[in-house]
């Protein structure tokens, strides 16, 4: 079984962040502290004009919260921490001054929506459908919907909130803003990815980072929000209902 892992290099002035976890890139809250931080300090780095965010592995970007963390909160501020994982990951994404470019190869949820949708500029295969799960399990995407719904409006990230069992293609998410553009194979969109990276890097850096702010205005109350959010979701995970639920996945 291969270890977890966020992976970080620098080429031509592109910075490629990688994340992976052996369970379909569900991420426990080291890997989310990781990948954060990795966050952080790219967009800290002056020799860096551009961001790819992408995960190992070709079938599944993220599947979301780690259930085996999950299942073990049994108080609440545990459970704020666990689920500020995510908002800190959506904060970093957000105040770091550089273009991040989504590649979702595969399947995403939950969680893994809301980094998509954290990303400036997000391009996939037509294999990455999108399910928002946590209802299922008594709780809400209650830390990623701001994002989720920042790009793709209140009408889709209540449609696939509330419709907690279904998966919605690809192409349904690039009608509704979250993908940019839709590929056959993951060959074509690494192509496109790599091809856009670069051509990123020709224009002015400076307005790359004004343009971002403005892109972003009107989020500047995101780290007392997510982490009220994430509160929200650290009390509904101790509920009886939840409990209950948890126990079909051990």
């Amino acid at each position: 079984m291969t270890e977890p892992y966020v992976k970080y290099n620098i080429q031509n002035n592109i910075a490629t962040i990688e994340f992976f976890h052996p369970e379909q890139n569900s991420l426990p809250s080291d890997v989310l502290k990781k990948l954060a931080n990795t966050i952080t300090e790219a967009g800290n780095n002056h020799d860096i004009k551009v961001i790819i965010l992408k995960s190992g592995g070709d079938r599944t970007f993220c599947a979301g919260a780690s259930f085996k963390e999950l299942i073990a909160i049994n108080d609440a501020e545990t459970g704020k921490v666990f689920f500020s994982g995510f908002a800190n990951v959506i904060n970093a994404m957000r105040k770091c001054p550089k273009f991040i470019i989504g590649r979702i190869q595969g399947k995403t949820v939950g969680g893994g929506v809301g980094i998509a949708s954290a990303t400036d500029y997000c391009m996939a295969t037509k294999f990455a459908a999108i399910k928002l799960s946590e209802l299922n399990v008594g709780i809400g995407p209650f830390v990623v919907s701001p994002a989720i719904e920042r790009k793709m409006g209140v009408s889709a990230m209540s449609q696939i909130a509330i419709d907690a069992n279904t998966f919605y293609e690809a192409n349904w998410a690039r009608e509704k803003g979250l993908y940019a553009s839709v590929f056959e194979t993951i060959e074509e969109l690494d192509e496109a990815v790599q091809k856009f990276a670069e051509h990123l890097c020709t224009y002015n850096p400076e307005a790359m980072l004004e343009m971002k702010k403005i892109f972003w205005r009107g989020t500047e109350d995101w780290d007392n929000l997510l982490a009220q959010r994430a509160a929200i979701s650290g009390r509904l995970v101790l509920s009886d209902f939840t409990k209950e639920k948890l126990k079909n996945y051990l």
